[in-house]
Order: structure tokens, then sequence, then C-alpha cells
């Protein structure tokens, strides 16, 4: 029903900055929660960033101050600004869309990833 396509990615120096974008289509985007998790080598996959459907944020404790994610509804794509980025930002970061009634989830998607990578 809803599909999502992550780009921006790269390989960053210590302390400096990406800005992803995930592009959805499928279903009317602005009823999705939508949010950013990462999975570092040999971790599980974490929540980084959430943004609710009415424009709620919610973060990481460790990417807090450091990263911003936002939404643009008309153009079906959701963003997370990385500033000051540090070695252990290191993963691959996937797109998620969920659609809530309250605290339920009764649709969950995810994009294919893309490689943020740290290092100097």
């Amino acid at each position: 029903q809803v599909q999502l396509v992550e780009s921006g990615g790269d390989l960053v120096q210590p302390g400096g900055s990406l800005r992803l974008s995930c592009a959805a289509s499928g279903s009317d985007f602005s009823l999705y929660d939508m949010a950013w998790y990462r999975q570092g080598p040999g971790k599980q996959r974490e929540l980084v960033a959430q943004i609710t459907k009415g424009g709620g944020t919610n973060y990481e404790d460790s990417v807090k101050g450091r990263f911003t994610i936002s939404r643009d509804n008309a153009k079906n794509t959701v963003y997370l600004q990385m500033n000051s980025l540090k070695a252990e930002d290191t993963a691959v970061h996937y797109c998620n869309a969920a659609l809530k009634v309250y605290t339920s989830t009764l649709n969950d998607y995810w994009g294919q990833g893309t490689q943020v990578t740290v290092s100097s």
C-alpha cells in the first residue's frame, strides 16, 4: 500500500552533516506517522526520530539537538537533517511509515535503507 524510497546516505567525516530523504507513494501520506530508524553493524534496529501526522516529534536521546526530522506532505516526503555527525551514527538508516489509531499500529511499512558512514 505504501512504498518508501530513501536517499541521501553517504560517507562523511565526524562533525559533518547529511540530509536524508524518504519519498512515499501509494497511500495518503498525511495519515501516517513517519520515522527514521537505524541499524549499526551487529546491532538491533533502533528508533532515531519520529514525526506524527500532526507534526509532533520525538528523538532518541543520543541524537537530540543534532538531528531534525521534518515532513512535507505536499511532496509526500520526510527528511532527516543530521548535523554534528559522530562515528557512532554509522548505520543503515530506514524510513518507516505507520498508520495508527491512538497507540495501536494498524499498518507498518519500511524502505530499503540508505547507508550513512561517519569516518575520518
